[in-house]
């Protein structure tokens, strides 16, 4: 069975590189679109990372994941293939964009949040088992 080519809005990820951040935002949700018409000078740095780091990949050297505290930024196209690291408030997520992440937020991506999991029960875990014995 082929592997399926994936798509976004109808459109094949060749075709997606070739517009412009302007054409692309169109294809966008509006949420989305508006975000990119708004912080176009903070995604533009962005980009420049990464477009660098697209070198250092095509040179066929390993490149570092390319640091973000932007959280808000919308994946376009040229993110595709780059490992970024996103701020969660407390350290830096490496996260691999695909093609399926385009028009959603970095943020997305690193949980702010850890899944809370409580400990078993035991010796101590409550008032009364404190008068149990432990046997070893």
């Amino acid at each position: 069975m082929a592997k399926k080519e994936s798509t976004f809005r109808g459109k094949e990820i060749a075709e997606l590189l070739a517009l412009s951040l302007e054409e692309f935002s169109k294809l966008c949700t509006s949420r989305a679109r508006r975000t990119i018409k708004k912080t176009a000078p903070e995604l533009g740095k962005l980009l420049k990372k990464v477009r660098k780091a697209k070198e250092t990949i095509k040179a066929g050297r390993s490149a570092r994941p390319v640091k973000t505290h932007n959280r808000d930024a919308v994946i376009v196209p040229e993110m595709v293939g780059v490992t970024m690291a996103i701020y969660n408030g407390k350290e830096f997520a490496n996260i691999e964009v695909r093609e399926k992440m385009l028009g959603h937020y970095l943020g997305e991506f690193a949980l702010t949040r850890k899944k809370l999991s409580h400990g078993k029960a035991g010796i101590g875990a409550t008032k009364s088992s404190t008068a149990i014995t432990a046997r070893g």
